[in-house]
């Protein structure tokens, strides 16, 4: 299976609509988002092409390839507007891994299982610790220390941080 992984859209039509893009060109089974879609938060700036009905459309379209967990800034009222599934956290079993999805805010110091994907930091990130990878795909909408926009992918046992031009930043293996 090919996950497309992505935080922190904060209602970006433009970074939206380039994940969508990339996700059919790669043939991706599946769009995992890791919160805050719609809302930018009071203590961030206005994302670059904020537009978060457009956001809600372009999802929506795309309903059956998305599921997502929620973030902080993510309202009831906004998630009701949304049409794919979305839980606090995530859990899945790919190729015998156990892979965790959340939003990161509350993110625990010891997981069972084999990799963590979690945003909420607005930059990308991959480490390993007592044998569990944590990957921060960064963020799609509102990166942040200069990075690029971004997110990941898991295929097989390989996971990349890619940006929105789908130019690999890093390659990492479970």
């Amino acid at each position: 299976m090919k996950l497309l992984i992505a935080s922190d859209i904060h209602g970006s039509y433009k970074y939206t609509a380039k994940m969508i893009e990339i996700a059919k060109e790669e043939k991706v089974d599946k769009i995992i988002l890791l919160g805050d879609i719609l809302y930018h938060g009071p203590r961030n700036n206005l994302p670059k092409g904020f537009a978060p009905k457009k956001v809600v459309s372009i999802l929506n379209e795309n309903k059956n390839m998305i599921v997502g967990v929620k973030g902080n800034c993510d309202a009831e009222i906004d998630l009701e507007v949304l049409s794919f599934p979305i839980s606090e956290q995530l859990d899945l079993y790919e190729n015998d891994l156990k892979i965790h999805f959340e939003h990161g805010h509350k993110l625990k110091s010891k997981y069972d299982c084999n990799i963590v994907f979690y945003g909420h930091y607005h930059i990308h990130k991959f480490e390993k610790i007592d044998g569990i990878c944590y990957v921060n795909p960064g963020s799609l909408g509102l990166p942040k220390e200069n990075q690029d926009h971004s997110f990941a992918m898991l295929e097989g046992n390989t996971i990349t941080i890619r940006n929105t031009k789908n130019k690999v930043l890093s390659t990492h293996l479970v």
